[in-house]
């Protein structure tokens, strides 16, 4: 199974204009009243406080981060490897490195994004992130702390985030990022706004919801999968249907016949093929600028490829990015698992290896948990 891929970006100014009754860090004018006021950067030990909670599984985690105080000196201390992405020209860092940062991340296929700031760093994560699905986890650190993108504190941060490379079952949300006018805060005057959203890990949510709500009814919750992957479907790509029950109620709510042992192709909300061979999904692509592959996993066993779907061939599933594989599974399905990662089985190590990772799985309307996938080898 390969290595989690974390990104980390540290602002390093975060939080400096609290401590010196500043109300805020933003600007650079800011930043250095701060300094002459004797303020010391303390965003870099509340994102160690942090990190430190990842050091019991830090041989399964490969670190892409930032130069000096945004992240590779935090990492060193910490004796965890890293690679650099990224470089500030100045010892001063401003918005504009952070949102390069990120922008550099999103490159390499990370699993989750970890940064240290306040309101101001989570709106320049959102403004870079753009339409990027990568989930994020926020280390408070900032005089701000107003968006719903950050845990309790640093080391429920950290916490959180080794329960995901643990592979204990945490479900996504989306949060808001808001952040305040500081001019107008410093004045007396709060006024919020509302810059976007991040998918965020939901600690503990999944659990809660058991607690309150009790079994799921497999019929209603098949039914809410089927209308969120319905809902977002590109009416111009190709889906490729995988088998199982969970696809079944999908093609149900399209209003189209199913194989439910097979593979089926549609487009355009229409099945253009039934019970297709792998050579016959090449032949369709071939066609569509975009292909998605919608899948469920084996009950009890957990494998998402190589168990029932040999049609996905690894030359059909190397052909589609990963984020257009689109899994989805009732939680009851995934609590069964009992902690186990899902698996491809692809027959090819190098294609497996690749798939390795956290998945998004679709549980519900509007409702995703991640999923550790690991490879058969």
């Amino acid at each position: 199974m390969r290595n989690f891929r974390l990104g980390l970006v540290v602002n390093p100014y975060s939080g400096i204009g609290g401590a010196v009754a500043l109300k805020g860090s933003d600007g650079a004018e800011i930043r250095a009243e701060a300094l002459r006021r004797g303020a010391q950067l303390r965003s870099g030990l509340r994102a160690q406080t942090a990190l430190q909670e990842l050091l019991p599984c830090a041989n399964k985690i490969e670190w892409f981060t930032c130069a000096g105080a945004m992240g590779a000196d935090l990492l060193a201390a910490l004796g965890m490897p890293c690679s650099v992405v990224y470089r500030p020209s100045a010892a001063q860092t401003e918005a504009h490195d952070t949102q390069a940062a990120v922008a550099a991340l999103t490159n390499k296929e990370l699993d989750l994004l970890i940064f240290a700031g306040g309101d101001g760093t989570a709106r320049d994560i959102v403004a870079a992130l753009g339409n990027s699905v990568i989930p994020v986890v926020g280390i408070p650190a900032g005089v701000k702390i107003h968006s719903g993108v950050y845990a309790i504190t640093p080391k429920a941060a950290g916490q959180v985030v080794a329960q995901l490379i643990q592979g204990e079952l945490t479900t996504l949300r989306q949060a808001d990022v808001m952040d305040i006018d500081e001019q107008a805060f410093r004045v007396g005057t709060v006024r919020a706004k509302r810059y976007g959203e991040l998918s965020v890990p939901g600690a503990l949510e999944y659990m809660q919801a058991v607690k309150v709500g009790g079994k799921e009814s497999d019929e209603l919750v098949l039914g809410d999968i089927a209308a969120d992957i319905v809902e977002g479907m590109d009416e111009q790509a190709l889906y490729v249907m995988g088998s199982g029950s969970t696809v079944e109620a999908i093609m149900f709510e399209l209003g189209l016949p199913n194989t439910l042992l097979g593979v089926d192709l549609v487009a355009g909300g229409r099945l253009i093929a039934a019970d297709v061979t792998a050579a016959q999904i090449e032949q369709a692509m071939a066609g569509y600028n975009k292909t998605y592959l919608v899948i469920t996993l084996i009950g009890g066993q957990g494998h998402i490829f190589g168990r029932g779907n040999q049609q996905l061939s690894p030359s059909v599933i190397q052909h589609i990015p990963r984020e257009n594989i689109l899994v989805v599974a009732t939680k009851k399905k995934l609590q069964a698992l009992e902690g186990r990662p899902l698996i491809a089985d692809t027959g090819d190590t190098a294609l497996d290896e690749q798939l390795s990772g956290f998945m998004t799985v679709t549980t519900g309307y509007h409702d995703k948990t991640m999923v550790a996938v690991r490879s058969a080898n």
